[in-house]
């Protein structure tokens, strides 16, 4: 829960204030934001390249960014889509219902600390406000139901002392096993000499652990039923126990940059951010005449899903799409998640070399699932006649919902609830139930929680769900490394420094959040984004302002930790 996330461990008078964190993280402290915001621009390429078409493959919001990004240097990328524009920013609406009810079936809540994503948000002209974790200051209420007992708190101090415990114990553990505050004083001051230094001891030394590991090694959580209320109930958004079999190294990266809390939602869908940079007029843009967009150079609409990648002569790339269509390309981008490389598209062996094929292979994805009903007012905000309190709230448990969102814009405009939100094992549960038969199930487990309210009777329209491990075009939810893959996600993050491959590997650029530091975070496939524009731009011979360095040009200075491979 939000509260539980520590802060940075110098609040006293005394202390300065420290600049604000961004998720510019441990293994490669590169300042996407700064890069982003320099008039310079992000480079360019010779005027004899312009109008080179360039594959992107996947209309995610990696792909739409690398796409708008290689289009405003002078590049024609052709992007290719499987399905619509916006990858897993998917907002669907009730069928039925007043269209502004959406449901966020994918990334819901974005954090302050995800500033080169902000970055985008405020160029197209998007809204954010406050999204309602548990505990927040913005959330009217929560309720902790375990073991069918349930706490109703506004802020942590209102739950039984145990809770307390708990929060103090992982601040505990995280200072005692990871040195967070001095990582999170050097990630805030971009201290990067520092911010190497630490982070190099912990990859070393924790690159085998897992998240269970790590609460069981601290005298913090020496308490079974410690870590227990803890894997239940967790910390920003709520139980972490779906985690704890993987690496505490992906944990670490969630906690020193604050991107599981302060929490905020895009006004009217997330979705927007990808389908305005596909339709946006920039108005510097070189090449190109004024008034080009991506759906200008492509009629409207991206080309259909890829089905076979192959390199020919001359080391270009080949693209086969659903239609039989066949082009081919001196550079691509990969932005769709790498599973797919391994079943749904037909490909070379000499696309990659064979370590980065082991990488994608061994990568681990997380399941997760979702079901929102439209429900007819925020109703929750009732109050019990008996004891004053929110008729409902929103609500972590141990029954088969886990967490339950309530979503409003109002106290007389229809509203939405996320009945569930799981991961991992809870959300597998779910996988063989239909929409209706998910809602029977949660609405009898929160009856349970809240015997006095008829949620049914405010509902007006039909369930939506999503169940990311069976969408056939991604597969899982987002990429959560295991212990000992800190090598297999270094390959492709760094993939993009094309120089160090042999020549017949070069000209196919990994991007996407599960090629990320940071899987499951937007900032994560912004980043990987910004890191194969460059790479393309180089492959062009391009380059960038000597007052504007890219990831590519500071690479040596930042490289992620290197462990042997003997």
């Amino acid at each position: 829960m939000t509260s539980m996330v520590p802060t940075a461990a110098h609040d006293e008078p005394s202390e300065p204030v420290l600049p604000p964190i961004t998720m510019v993280g441990p293994d490669f402290p590169f300042p996407y934001d700064d890069f982003l915001a320099h008039p310079a621009g992000l480079g360019q390429i010779p005027a004899t390249e312009h109008g080179t078409e360039v594959a992107v493959i996947g209309g995610g919001l990696s792909g739409i960014i690398a796409a708008y990004e290689l289009m405003k240097m002078g590049l024609k990328p052709v992007v290719y889509e499987a399905d619509k524009i916006g990858g897993r920013l998917r907002t669907v609406g009730f069928e039925g219902c007043d269209p502004s009810l959406t449901a966020e079936m994918g990334a819901m809540r974005f954090p302050p600390s995800s500033t080169a994503l902000q970055y985008y948000i405020d160029l197209v002209g998007l809204e954010t406000k406050p999204f309602p974790n548990p505990l927040a200051p913005d959330t009217p209420s929560t309720v902790v139901d375990l073991k069918g007992e349930s706490h109703y708190a506004k802020t942590i101090d209102d739950l039984p002392p145990v809770y307390r415990e708990v929060a103090e114990a992982w601040s505990a553990c995280l200072e005692e096993g990871a040195d967070f505050s001095d990582m999170n004083r050097a990630l805030r001051e971009r201290d990067v000499p520092r911010i190497r230094e630490i982070w190099a001891k912990l990859v070393e030394k924790l690159d085998n652990q897992t998240f269970y590991g790590f609460l069981c090694e601290s005298e913090a959580f020496k308490s079974f039923r410690h870590r227990e209320i803890f894997g239940q109930v967790g910390f920003g958004t709520g139980g972490w126990d779906t985690d704890f079999p993987n690496s505490i190294l992906e944990i670490l990266r969630v906690v020193y940059t604050e991107a599981d809390d302060h929490h905020r939602g895009i006004v009217g869908g997330s979705q927007q951010l990808p389908v305005r940079l596909w339709e946006r007029e920039p108005e510097k843009i070189i090449h190109w005449a004024p008034g080009t967009s991506l759906s200008s150079l492509h009629g409207g609409d991206p080309r259909p899903a890829v089905t076979r990648l192959h390199r020919t002569a001359g080391n270009h790339i080949t693209v086969t799409d659903a239609t039989g269509d066949i082009r081919t390309f001196k550079a691509a981008v990969f932005t769709a998640q790498s599973w797919m490389l391994l079943s749904k598209i037909a490909c070379d062996d000499s696309l990659f070399p064979i370590d980065h094929w082991t990488a994608m292979e061994r990568t681990h994805y997380m399941e997760s699932s979702k079901l929102f009903v439209p429900v007819d007012r925020p109703f929750w905000l009732d109050k019990d006649e008996e004891t004053g309190r929110d008729v409902m709230s929103m609500t972590l448990t141990d029954r088969m919902t886990r967490g339950t969102y309530l979503l409003d814009d109002g106290p007389d405009k229809p509203a939405v609830i996320c009945l569930s939100y799981t991961w991992c094992d809870d959300s597998l549960k779910w996988l063989p139930l239909s929409a209706n038969e998910r809602l029977e199930v949660m609405l009898k487990s929160l009856g349970e929680i809240y015997p006095k309210v008829d949620i049914r009777k405010h509902i007006i329209g039909n369930p939506v769900t999503v169940s990311w491990e069976n969408e056939p075009y991604f597969m899982g939810a987002f990429k959560a490394n295991l212990p000992g893959h800190y090598r297999y996600q270094r390959r492709l993050f760094t993939h993009f420094m094309q120089d160090r491959l042999p020549e017949d590997k070069r000209g196919l650029f990994l991007a996407g959040d599960d090629i990320s530091w940071t899987a499951g975070w937007a900032e994560g496939a912004v980043q990987t984004a910004l890191n194969a524009v460059w790479g393309v731009m180089h492959q062009f011979g391009g380059a960038t302002d000597a007052t504007n360095p890219g990831p590519g040009d500071r690479y040596d200075e930042l490289a992620p930790v290197e462990l042997p491979e003997d």
